[in-house]
């Protein structure tokens, strides 16, 4: 493990321990820890490539060049938690987007397991007080149909500066009483016991029981939207994670799936 200012080994370790009251069972992560990074995603590949397995996990204090879906750029200053967790799930190549549909499931779920209420904004984003908390980036190697390998990389926003539409959970936590979450530490494995509880969930329940845990957080169900031109109404999500959408101005109130990125659905601000 690579020593790092601000972040320490031995505190997460304790902090891995003290969560698993969580309930899910026991997972080894192996963990290398580094000042500054390109990405996250990039280095757990490089890793991987020499010989790293399934619970090798990166993170990074820092990020220079960290990567959102569909090829956005990730701010990742200083205080926030950026981490990349290996996996080998097995999937069929075209199930990818179960992965970070439990891997968005499981974080939310393990949060609001501590107090914190996070809800989901499809696919991928964490919500908190109707901002945005943090997002996750999957990325998979598929051999023979099946997906091989996958890095999941989480970026959530702990101590940094945000824009308008996020919100940092730091400042959340410092405004109760009793704050749950105390450390970077202790958000970061948080974060891996809930990927590791997610995967689990997916693993052994499948996706027909996840698609309703997941909808059960999620931000725009039953919100109006707007898909060239007609009004909808998002009515779930797909095992494909496709965001189901039903116009009910047509006579037999067809519904379509929008693959993400076909779609924004913004932020809620409270004034």
């Amino acid at each position: 493990m690579t020593a790092t200012v601000g972040f320490s080994q031995e505190r997460l370790e304790t902090a891995l321990e003290s969560t698993l009251r969580l309930g899910c069972e026991q997972t080894p992560f192996t963990v290398h820890i580094f000042n500054q990074l390109v990405s996250t995603n990039q280095t757990l590949w490089e890793l991987i490539d020499q010989g790293a397995g399934a619970g090798t996990v990166a993170i990074a204090s820092q990020q220079t060049a960290g990567r959102g879906q569909w090829g956005r750029q990730w701010q990742s200053q200083p205080g926030g938690l950026y981490l990349s967790l290996a996996i080998e799930p097995r999937l069929p190549a075209s199930h990818s987007a179960q992965l970070t549909l439990c891997s968005a499931w499981g974080i939310a779920a393990a949060l609001r397991e501590w107090g914190i209420p996070v809800s989901l904004k499809w696919p991928n984003d964490l919500i908190l007080a109707e901002r945005k908390l943090g997002g996750i980036l999957t990325e998979t190697r598929v051999h023979q149909g099946k997906i091989a390998k996958a890095v999941v990389g989480v970026g959530i926003n702990w101590a940094n500066e945000v824009p308008e539409t996020g919100i940092n959970l730091q400042s959340f936590c410092t405004e109760k009483v009793f704050p749950s979450i105390a450390s970077l530490e202790m958000l970061a494995a948080i974060t891996l016991r809930g990927l590791a509880s997610g995967y689990q969930f997916l693993a052994e329940k499948g996706i027909a029981e996840l698609v309703p845990a997941y909808c059960a957080l999620l931000t725009s169900l039953g919100e109006p939207v707007v898909v060239e031109g007609r009004q909808g109404v998002v009515v779930g999500v797909s095992s494909q994670g496709e965001l189901q959408v039903r116009f009910h101005a047509d006579p037999v109130g067809s519904e379509i799936c929008l693959q993400p990125g076909t779609i924004a659905l913004g932020y809620k601000l409270s004034v």
